[in-house]
């Protein structure tokens, strides 16, 4: 059985791969998606690839393209090392 979407879920665009933000609003047929360094969006739960161990995986094929940039540069503010 799939996990439930729930809001604090930290999303992802693969398995394994570096978080861009986290869940903000869960509602039936979309989300709303915190992205660091970039605000909320809302994405259509189609996009949802995977729900697992509090993750929520997106297809980025199902992303806008705005909302891909805004993932491209969620981490460009971190400082290495700190």
């Amino acid at each position: 059985m799939a996990e439930k979407i729930e809001v604090g879920f930290q999303a992802f665009l693969s398995d394994g791969g570096e978080e861009f933000g986290a869940i903000r609003e869960v509602s039936r047929d979309s989300v709303v998606v915190y992205v660091e360094n970039a605000g909320d969006f809302t994405v259509p739960r189609s996009a949802v690839h995977a729900v697992h161990s509090h993750k929520v995986v997106f297809d980025p094929k199902k992303l806008d393209a705005g909302l891909r940039r805004a993932i491209g540069r969620a981490h460009d503010a971190e400082v290495p090392g700190l």
